[in-house]
């Protein structure tokens, strides 16, 4: 499909590459632009050929923010009605790997969009802020609660309280990236991490992100009963099977998702 908003492409088997663009605002984040990553995301979720998904932006800018043109005459019965928080929970509830690749600045929705990613891949050139307070708001798509579940509250605090950015080597050092590398290779190592995960057994990809994520929901002795429960489901599962085999074979698993 032609989007508006971004390129998508399948530049490795079983991976999707989502590549904002919006070179004129930074790729600021509008509705539409939202919407588009959702309907990208909905169909790789359908899609029993996609195992992982990259987002990127430019190597100058993830995406610089939300698109203040189309948000600044909102009042809160507009805001109310606001479609944003329902494709934000769209892109949240995508069941199979996110990977980000983040070049430049990732600010305010840009960088909330970084932290509904599973794992961040940031070049040595990334900024991440959320820069809210300097407009006289705070961020609205997660960024007070996720940056807080991810950095910790003094971190976070200092972030969404003085609207300052943090480089690519901070982001690694507080847990917001997993990787820093050299800009010129910060997309290609998410490609090939992407590749890497897909080829694993689709079913235990799918419970393996649920288990995790829920650690940053439930109390543990809940969610070390549902890690447990989702351990016992999968050996059902012919994946589970075959990885036995191919392992005990010492010969490369054929997962098919069943």
């Amino acid at each position: 499909m032609q989007y508006e908003d971004l390129i998508a492409t399948a530049p490795e088997e079983r991976v999707r590459l989502i590549t904002l663009n919006r070179p004129a605002v930074r790729n600021a984040l509008r509705t539409h632009t939202l919407a588009e990553i959702a309907a990208v995301l909905d169909e790789a979720a359908d899609d029993p050929n996609t195992g992982a998904v990259v987002i990127t932006g430019s190597e100058k800018y993830f995406a610089a923010g939300a698109d203040l043109h189309e948000m600044a005459d909102k009042g809160p019965i507009e805001l109310l009605t606001d479609p944003r928080p329902k494709l934000w929970k769209r892109i949240a509830a995508f069941p199979k790997p996110l990977i980000a690749a983040v070049s430049g600045y990732a600010f305010g929705a840009g960088c909330e969009l970084v932290m509904h990613a599973d794992i961040v891949i940031a070049s040595e050139s990334a900024r991440f802020g959320v820069p809210e307070i300097n407009l006289g708001i705070i961020p609205g798509a997660g960024g007070t609660q996720r940056l807080a579940r991810v950095v910790g509250k003094s971190r976070a605090m200092q972030m969404v309280l003085s609207g300052e950015p943090i480089d690519g080597a901070t982001a690694l050092q507080c847990g917001l990236a997993s990787e820093v590398q050299p800009p010129a290779e910060t997309l290609q190592r998410a490609i090939t991490l992407a590749r890497t995960i897909a080829a694993k057994a689709p079913l235990a990809l799918r419970t393996a992100k649920e288990a995790v994520l829920l650690a940053e929901e439930a109390p543990l002795s809940a969610a070390l009963n549902a890690e447990r429960t989702a351990f016992v489901v999968l050996a059902a599962s012919q994946d589970r099977q075959e990885g036995i085999s191919a392992f005990l074979e010492k010969r490369p698993a054929r997962f098919q998702g069943r």
